[in-house]
């Protein structure tokens, strides 16, 4: 076999959402911080289009990249590939990657607690993994600062009409909407219908309520949309499904990491939750992430949380993808039938 390249791959997933993690045959990319290099991932198109278009990705793949880390505290670094954006952090992706870094042995494993920092390009990640004969049994992610944005805002939607929304960040940018009055249950049968009035619901959100990160400008659109059902009662807290909608119109098979820390966020600028308050969020499929407020920080002087997720992850294979020189679609490609219409990818 002949390869112009060859890139080595952990293939992983947290709760059913697929998070490789490429482990060998990428040079860290130019940038004085891993937000840098994630903007030149970003723009450059190189490598997201090589692992994420088809033939060796596919819309439902995320892919992430170890790098050194830039911060003194880190342990290891990493920047996230997902089908349309480049974010700063994900809940999900993070999980892969403590698995991937542990039970691949790239940092050592103690048992019972394995304690180490993660640098994502949106800031420092604390984790906290509970390890058991060798495998990294469950991942306890501490996120970076989410906030409640706009709260009970009108949002008009072709075919829809007037929908009554939140917007909140919990380490990426979301529209929250209320799935029973949309007449969801979050239920394996709805997923399309869920990816595709998601992406509508999205791309409205950006045109008219828009989204501004208060300490980093360079993140400035809304990323996806949470439908988020009703909330039960627990004895350390609450319980509630969900399920978000990914451009270009997939929906995550995970509670979403960073939508359990923005719907926190939401929930505490509520009043429905306080510090030491727990979440069990339920995806689609019915694996579940649990949400913790460890304290509250503010945000470019707004209220904000810090949040905690956990969940588990699995390694599914080892991977090494390859471009034969006579390949004539070194980039890959993307169709429509499975990609969709999707806005040119944001930057």
């Amino acid at each position: 076999m002949r390869s112009s390249k060859t890139i080595h791959v952990i293939s992983c997933h947290a709760e059913g959402e697929v998070g490789d993690v490429i482990v060998g045959g990428v040079a860290p990319p130019p940038g004085e911080t891993v937000w840098e290099q994630r903007s030149f991932i970003a723009k450059d198109q190189t490598l997201r289009n090589f692992v994420l278009n088809e033939p060796r990705g596919g819309v439902f793949r995320h892919v992430n990249l170890l790098v050194p880390p830039k911060h003194p505290e880190a342990d290891a670094a990493f920047i996230i590939m997902e089908p349309e954006d480049t974010p700063p952090m994900s809940g999900s992706n993070s999980i892969c990657v403590s698995t991937v870094l542990l039970d691949g042995g790239i940092i050592p494993m103690v048992e019972p607690v394995t304690e180490m920092v993660l640098e994502a390009p949106g800031g420092l990640v604390r984790v906290r993994a509970e390890c058991r004969n060798g495998k990294a049994e469950r991942i306890f992610v501490q996120n970076v600062p989410s906030f409640a944005g706009k709260l009970s805002v009108p949002l008009e939607v072709e075919g829809l009409g007037t929908l009554t929304v939140d917007t909140a960040y919990g380490g990426d940018s979301f529209v929250v909407v209320d799935a029973a009055a949309l007449g969801f249950a979050i239920a394996e049968d709805e997923a399309k219908d869920i990816a595709r009035l998601g992406v509508k619901i999205t791309n409205a959100a950006n045109a008219q309520l828009g989204f501004s990160h208060p300490d980093n400008p360079d993140w400035d659109h809304i990323s996806f949309c949470a439908f988020c059902g009703p909330l039960s009662k627990t004895e350390t807290g609450l319980s509630g499904r969900s399920a978000v909608a990914i451009q270009p119109g997939k929906v995550d098979r995970s509670p979403t990491g960073t939508a359990v820390s923005a719907r926190m966020a939401l929930m505490a600028a509520k009043g429905e939750m306080k510090v030491g308050d727990t979440f069990e969020a339920v995806s689609i499929i019915g694996s579940t992430f649990t949400g913790r407020i460890v304290a509250e920080q503010p945000v470019g002087g707004r209220p904000g949380i810090i949040p905690e997720i956990s969940g588990r992850g699995w390694v599914t294979g080892i991977h090494q993808h390859m471009l034969d020189p006579s390949d004539p679609w070194p980039d890959g490609y993307r169709l429509s039938d499975t990609w969709g219409a999707s806005e040119s990818r944001r930057k």
